[in-house]
């Protein structure tokens, strides 16, 4: 045992006599991570109440800071940061919180970090943390005795909050302290909704110096950083200040010190820069009256930030504490907050408090809460060892949908739960797994009767009980699941009888032996038929694949047509076939894509239709792919028809159909910048999932506007997986293939190589960015019927710095120039003749999200100015496009040759 321990274990002793600090920390919970078992003692600098960590999680090791860092070389190090639990195995291991107030409520969550070589490595790690299954931040630490404190203010969707430590190969995760405290549910933003959480960026106590900046009388137990640079004075009260009107209820230590500049018309003024220029700041400022103003004196603010007004003029009050916050978000990459005292003031600005907090996007989707309880009870009845920890919805570590096909995964490395030892009854919380498709708990130690709720499971496609000390018989209604909808049910049949009349075999008559062999070789004969059937049908090239995960079905040809009422509406055509529109039973509407034989890409050199095993494969690798890929910018699949006359699948319907049509359309009369930028964006994270968020990587190999679609509220999402290609072993390096895709879109590069990678998709996606700018097609005539890619006709235009020529007539000048520029920039680096040179997806983005914060923050054109720019740019774009050569496009190929690369110095300095 170290010396900490031994320390900590006599101070635990000692302070049971101590009168605990209990009083006001009702509903914290307060964390000791690393701390020997059973240790539970009062911090005596803070009068919290902490206690050890078992209690919450059973992954990861105990250990001491080393002696440099730890007991007894340094006496003043609080008690928290001494030791440290570590996690060594495991890709994320999560702390499992249940607050006394529940779902529903604003929480305070805060994670504190100390290194001090507790593995005596000298090496800092670099980690993430999560709640639940939405990113929070990354821990990253200067040296080994930096004390790193991360803080977070989320509702709790559920009764149970998971902090979670994710490993991302730079080191292995580690904690010293884990706290939530309760908040005011009713303030910090919540007018911004619950779907986003606030992250602190800094939290300062203006114009105190002295204290500790961790205050007994904060009921929310809020760290305050001293905060009062030289240029500033401060200014103190003894008197009272009502801090119980506001819900932020700063303590007195906070809120009876102020600062105020030390010349009298000069503003109070704080500055940040931010790393990434889309992050959304939102800041809490702290006033009260501190001075006895004199009938002739007057103190009236007003707050700035980077020039515009965040407030109105108010006047603090000497009686209690105000908060005053944006409503709209700060963004950009420089921060400016200025506190001015306005032209009727007689007194200098004040300011007491200041809080600052990122906004950060709940976008991710939790597992149902009935199946996570359900697994850990299973787990718990059976004293199964965790190998996860948290709710294992996490897209891009832990895709739950594919977990939850396969339940086996939830507790051991193997493909079921066949000899993992477990003994006694089945568990009723199996019941709860209301979408399990398969069940393996053949060759346990399991006794009892078989359960008559397995038959409630209604997805329940395979069961199999061999191997146990089951007895008794098996129910009607799982017999009947057996016998009528295709259930495989493997049991002991020594042990089991198949109906209610033979629990007693001494009972049991020769007539019953004798009819139930009758209907077995009938059920057998059946069953050789349609085996056979469906061999005939595989044998045909029709594609017979997985079982499809929860939520998602297998059709019928008859179901199909009954859905979409007997093929009633076309929707959408294309080489593929053509696309209804259908209702499910509960009314959802859905887009059923019935498949042709000639209805897939062709490739170099192939022949001009193809085979029927073609369609088949390629049938097949969009099924397959459909039922692993889920983000929200992707097409929702519903399910597919395979039964040998017919293939279809089914995707959610999408009321505003593909790109391409929309912006053919009058409908793109109405298609603002801001639009065009958010549909781009869409779009843009939908490839980036497939590049970097499946695991393998997938490259689309067709995208195109027409494989673009757009719901009701112009969300866009990626559909058309019948040319993907999986990657192997996670590498997008490059694979040799046939070339397939759109003339149009094709990269060159792959069409010339046959080598297939990111960036070919990369450069199709420039070509659909060229049309959301320009609002023409990926080829089209000139009006002397020549044939002309987009990439040439933008060309012109940029070599003459003239954006207004390049951008969408449509728009009547209504845009961002800067916005533009950096538009047009990412998509002309999307289609540079080398791969190599162009930009990956998650650049992509991030451009993208830069060009949509430059739209938002201008001011808009008059009517008069959209009116002028659309005359003088209809007239610029006719002369340009008829003097341009179009002969470098190659149409059959698709192959454009570039003039000049890199377009980076385009924008509004190079005009």
């Amino acid at each position: 045992m170290g010396a900490h321990s031994v320390f900590l274990i006599l101070f635990s002793v000692i302070a049971i006599a101590i009168v605990v600090h209990g009083q006001g920390q009702a509903g914290f919970i307060s964390i000791d991570c690393g701390s020997p078992p059973n240790i539970n003692y009062v911090d005596t600098d803070t009068g919290i109440s902490y206690t050890w960590d078992a209690p919450f999680i059973n992954a990861g090791v105990n250990l001491n800071v080393s002696e440099e860092y730890g007991y007894p070389k340094n006496p003043v190090l609080p008690f928290p940061l001494a030791d440290v639990r570590s996690f060594p195995q495991g890709n994320r291991n999560c702390y499992t919180l249940t607050p006394s107030d529940g779902k529903g409520n604003l929480y305070l969550i805060r994670a504190s970090f100390m290194y001090g070589n507790y593995d005596g490595k000298n090496a800092l790690p670099e980690f993430d943390l999560y709640v639940n299954v939405n990113f929070w931040t990354s821990v990253k630490l200067r040296n080994a005795s930096e004390n790193v404190i991360k803080e977070i203010l989320s509702f709790a969707e559920s009764d149970t909050i998971y902090v979670c430590l994710v490993n991302k190969g730079k080191g292995t995760p580690f904690i010293s302290a884990l706290e939530l405290r309760p908040m005011n549910s009713s303030i910090y933003g919540t007018e911004f909704g619950r779907n986003v959480s606030l992250v602190l960026y800094q939290r300062w106590d203006t114009g105190y110096l002295n204290g500790t900046g961790r205050y007994q009388k904060d009921t929310y137990d809020r760290i305050w950083s001293p905060y009062s640079p030289v240029s500033w004075n401060t200014t103190m009260t003894t008197g009272y200040i009502d801090i119980f009107q506001s819900g932020y209820r700063p303590p007195d230590e906070v809120i009876k010190t102020a600062a105020s500049p030390k010349s009298d018309d000069e503003p109070l003024e704080l500055s940040w820069t931010s790393s990434d220029p889309d992050t959304r700041f939102y800041a809490y400022l702290y006033f009260a009256e501190l001075e006895n103003l004199k009938r002739n004196e007057s103190r009236e603010i007003k707050i700035f930030w980077n020039g515009s007004p965040v407030s109105g003029a108010f006047n603090p009050s000497p009686e209690y504490s105000m908060t005053v916050s944006n409503s709209r978000a700060f963004t950009g990459k420089d921060h400016w907050i200025s506190v001015q005292k306005t032209a009727e003031s007689t007194r200098p600005p004040i300011l007491n408090a200041i809080e600052i907090f990122s906004a950060q996007s709940l976008d991710e989707f939790y597992t149902r809460i009935d199946d996570v309880q359900a697994i850990e009870s299973i787990k718990s009845t059976y004293k199964v060892n965790k190998i996860w920890t948290g709710d294992p919805c996490s897209p891009r570590l832990f895709p739950w949908e594919v977990l939850l096909m396969s339940l086996f995964l939830y507790f051991a490395a193997r493909r079921n739960l066949s000899s993992s030892g477990l003994h006694g009854p089945i568990a009723f919380a199996f019941r709860n797994l209301s979408l399990l498709e398969s069940l393996d708990l053949s060759n346990n130690n399991l006794k009892g009767i078989v359960p008559e709720f397995l038959a409630d499971l209604k997805y329940l496609k395979s069961l199999n009980l061999k191997g146990n000390n089951l007895t008794g018989f098996i129910p009607r209604s799982l017999r009947k699941r057996a016998t009528a909808n295709g259930l495989a049910l493997s049991v002991d049949e020594q042990n089991i009888c198949h109906s209610r009349s033979c629990r007693d075999g001494n009972r049991i008559m020769v007539p019953i032996v004798v009819s139930t062999l009758v209907i077995i070789l009938i059920a057998a004969l059946a069953i050789i038929c349609i085996m056979r059937r469906e061999s005939k049908i595989m044998y045909s090239g029709a594609y017979s694949g997985p079982l499809l995960p929860s939520g998602k079905r297998r059709f019928t040809y008859s179901e199909v047509s009954s859905i979409t009422n007997n093929f009633n509406k076309v929707i959408g055509k294309g080489g593929f076939g053509i696309v209804y529109l259908g209702s499910l039973e509960d009314g959802t509407e859905i887009a059923v894509k019935m498949i042709n034989d000639s209805s897939f890409g062709k490739s170099k050199g192939s022949s001009s239709s193809s085979s029927s095993s073609q369609v088949s494969k390629e049938f097949q690798v969009e099924a397959e792919l459909l039922l692993t890929v889920h983000h929200r910018n992707l097409a929702s699949f519903v399910g597919y028809c395979d039964d040998g006359r017919s293939m279809a699948l089914i995707y959610e319907y999408m009321a505003n159909g593909n790109l391409q049509d929309y912006l053919s359309s009058e409908n793109a009369e109405d298609l603002s910048w801001e639009k065009r930028l958010h549909i781009a964006i869409d779009s843009a994270q939908g490839l980036e999932y497939l590049h970097h968020g499946c695991r393998p990587p997938i490259v689309h190999r067709d995208v195109k506007t027409a494989n673009i679609l757009l719901n009701d509220n112009l969300e866009a999402k990626i559909a058309d997986f019948g040319l993907s290609k999986v990657f192997p072993e996670d590498d997008l390096s490059h694979v040799v293939t046939a070339v397939m895709g759109t003339p149009g879109y094709v990269d060159p590069e792959y069409y010339n190589t046959f080598k297939l990678n990111e960036k070919s998709d990369v450069y199709s996606f420039g070509i659909v960015l060229l049309e959301l700018i320009t609002g023409k097609r990926s080829i089209m005539k000139t009006d002397d019927g020549e044939k002309m890619n987009v990439v040439h006709y933008v060309e012109p235009f940029l070599k003459m710095g003239d954006i207004d020529g390049v951008v969408d007539p449509r728009l009547h000048g209504d845009f961002s120039s800067n916005s533009a520029w950096k538009f047009v920039e990412v998509a002309m680096s999307c289609v540079r003749d080398r791969g190599t040179n162009r930009p990956n997806t998650n650049q992509i983005v991030s451009d993208l999200k830069q060009c949509l914060a430059a739209e938002l923050a201008r001011e808009p054109k008059s009517n008069h100015e959209k009116k002028e720019v659309v005359k003088e740019k209809y007239t610029k774009t006719k002369s340009t496009v008829q003097n341009y050569s179009s002969n470098e496009y190659n149409s059959s190929s698709g192959s454009v040759s570039l003039s000049f690369g890199d377009y980076s110095t385009f924008g509004p300095m190079a005009r």
